[in-house]
């Protein structure tokens, strides 16, 4: 590794328990949540998953959430999901989550494409 940060999406390093489960299966696993930001999380158990598995995530606070599995890696494993949550929630205490009621607007933009400069503030070089 270089040290250098890659990664455009901030995120959480952290240790809580999430149920997931692969799409159309009714087997939930327990697994451990090692990095947790709005639009993904990292995952470690003994779950067999496989890139491209669609997910259903159960986290503290923050309820169901859909995605997909990214990358696997051992006992490891990405999971992006489809809409970004408010990854903060899931670090209160259970039973101190507020109602989790947020425009999109409000979430973190980090991995989304900037707007396009307007054409008045391009200078030439």
């Amino acid at each position: 590794m270089t040290g250098v940060e890659t990664r455009s999406v901030s995120r959480d390093s952290l240790f809580l328990l999430a149920n997931v489960s692969v799409e159309n299966e009714h087997v939930q696993h327990r697994v451990r949540v090692r990095n947790l930001s709005d639009g993904g999380m990292m995952g470690e158990g003994s779950m067999a998953v496989a890139r491209g598995n669609r997910v259903v995530v159960e986290l503290r606070n923050v309820g169901t959430v859909n995605g997909t599995v990214a990358w696997v890696q051992d006992k490891r494993f990405g999971i992006a999901f489809d809409n970004e949550i408010d990854s903060q929630a899931a670090r209160k205490p259970s039973g101190e989550a507020t109602a989790v009621t947020h425009d999109v607007d409000s979430l973190s933009r980090a991995h989304r494409a900037p707007p396009p400069p307007r054409s008045g503030s391009l200078r030439k070089v």
